[in-house]
């Protein structure tokens, strides 16, 4: 029992891992990520790096066991996985991504023992966020599901986004969940901590006020199409010809609007296929109705390359190719090791090309706009650094590989964001939800049902300008953080070698 006893707090870890998940989408507990935050730094400032890192893993796998479960729905049910090969690598996902927040213990757990109460905090606050952006940017092309920020769209950190981006948000709750630690640990640091907090949360809800972006002209009318077709029976020969039927008809009962847009891979077969049977009077109905139609499908390349593709119908035929591809889903990475694996479990997957990252911007409804595919809307660089000519976001998604889970509602969290980030509109059509209008606070507007064959209809405002964040970007929020944590801890080691100073960054206890 007392062996037991003195791992309580390992045997709790995946407890609050799990209570983390509760703070995203679809459950949307925001400030469930708080207690999670206050439990996990709590317990690490009390361990060894080691025994840090234990703690971190237990709760990652809290965390990730509960928040991405569905790439079991996807492995199984449409990758044609058998259901222990199913439960296997998604046991193994979970196994991976737990590592960061082990190596996020073992990093707080080595600064929690430096002198200064704001040392200790900023630099704890600044490693969770710097191992979600390696996680989330770097390694294997980036996953950055479950980062602590995007359970804030709706809370008063979302003020925030605009100015700093995901990641500032993230160190902003993080640092908020460590001071309040802090502060249960010894009670003397509550005339330093406090200020802090309540400037933060109070600067926050302010910001929430402030239009970074203005009307870049007349609103314009857009339909989302929302085929709900199974991913079962998506790319059966036989059902082809029901699908393009399915799309033209919805798309014709909506000729009045300014813009249309149909899902991710809406047309199930390559543009060569269908061009001159199926696009190219598409493309002549859409010029005579005066619309303009975004459509999405495969396309090939040179060689034997083929692409995840966007293409615009009407006034300015173009095409955009996906540019950010997902990771066994859309490419091998590790290879030969991972198509030797898959091939071996007889798991189909697809070895998509790159589009490239000098793609010129796709155009409707008389305004250019940034073209996402699928998850490439959970990287806000990708969409900063392109939306400056741009009057709004346009998001193509397939979620139907997710089934009815969490995932699809944690996307739509992570494309609000990018909405918030920019000050745009977002327009998201997905094949079974979510499909929706987010406004450029990050609010969705406008939402279809899931799961069912729709269309949705809405008018937005093409904006113009650049927040904030959009200048800085990413690498410039870390690059201040770098330098906050610098001068952070140069004023303590200034305020230790000068006794007579301490005062100005005393941890309470009359040290630096």
């Amino acid at each position: 029992m007392n062996r037991i006893l003195s791992f309580k707090w390992e045997i709790a870890a995946p407890l609050f891992g799990a209570l983390l998940t509760s703070a995203f989408a679809p459950y949307d507990y925001a400030y469930a990520a708080i207690a999670a935050l206050i439990f996990v730094y709590w317990v690490w400032c009390q361990q060894t790096p080691k025994r840090a890192a234990l703690t971190g893993y237990l709760f990652g796998l809290g965390l990730f066991g509960s928040g991405i479960w569905w790439t079991y729905i996807s492995i199984h049910d449409f990758g044609g996985g058998d259901p222990y090969s199913a439960v296997a690598l998604t046991a193994l996902l979970v196994g991976v991504w737990a590592l960061f927040p082990a190596l996020t213990g073992w990093l707080i757990a080595k600064t929690s023992v430096w002198s200064g109460l704001w040392l200790r905090i900023i630099a704890a606050a600044v490693a969770w966020v710097a191992v979600e952006y390696f996680r989330g940017y770097w390694l294997l092309n980036g996953f950055p599901w479950l980062q602590i920020a995007y359970s804030q769209i709706s809370t008063p950190l979302a003020g925030f986004a605009p100015l700093i981006g995901v990641y500032g948000v993230g160190f902003l709750l993080a640092l908020s969940a460590f001071a309040v630690v802090e502060i249960l640990r010894d009670k003397v640091h509550v005339m330093a901590c406090l200020p802090v907090l309540l400037a933060i949360w109070s600067g926050g809800w302010y910001l929430q006020s402030v239009s970074w972006t203005r009307a870049a002209g007349a609103p314009i009318t857009i339909t989302l199409v929302q085929g709900n077709i199974g991913q079962d029976n998506k790319w059966q020969n036989s059902q082809q010809l029901n699908t393009l039927r399915l799309y033209r008809t919805l798309t014709e009962q909506h000729w009045d609007s300014d813009v249309i847009i149909w899902p991710e891979t809406a047309i199930p077969a390559f543009l060569s296929q269908v061009q001159a049977a199926y696009i190219d009077p598409l493309q002549q109905a859409a010029h005579e109705h005066g619309a303009e139609l975004v459509v999405g499908l495969p396309s090939e390349g040179q060689g034997k390359d083929y692409y995840n593709s966007v293409m615009t119908l009407g006034e300015k035929p173009a095409l955009y190719h996906k540019n950010h591809l997902l990771p066994f889903g859309e490419y091998l990475p590790l290879q030969p090791l991972s198509g030797w694996i898959l091939d071996k479990l007889q798991i189909p997957l697809g070895d998509f090309a790159v589009g490239g990252d000098r793609q010129a911007l796709l155009t409707a409804g008389g305004h250019a706009f940034v073209t996402t595919i699928c998850y490439e809307d959970v990287f806000g660089e990708l969409v900063a650094r392109q939306i400056a000519d741009a009057g709004y976001i346009v998001n193509l998604t397939n979620d139907a590989w997710f089934g009815d889970s969490s995932q699809p509602h944690q996307h739509m969290q992570m494309a609000q964001m990018r909405a918030l980030e920019t000050g745009r509109y977002l327009v998201r059509a997905t094949n079974t939800g979510v499909t929706g209008f987010v406004g450029p606070d990050g609010t969705l507007l406008k939402q279809a049902p899931l799961f069912t064959t729709t269309t949705l209809t809405d008018r937005i405002v093409p904006m113009s300008g650049v927040t904030p964040y959009v200048w800085l970007g990413d690498k410039g929020l870390f690059a201040l953080l770098a330098m906050l944590l610098l001068f952070t801890y140069g004023c303590s080691y200034w305020s230790a070698v000068n006794p007579a100073n301490q005062a100005v960054l005393s941890d309470g206890n009359g040290g630096a």
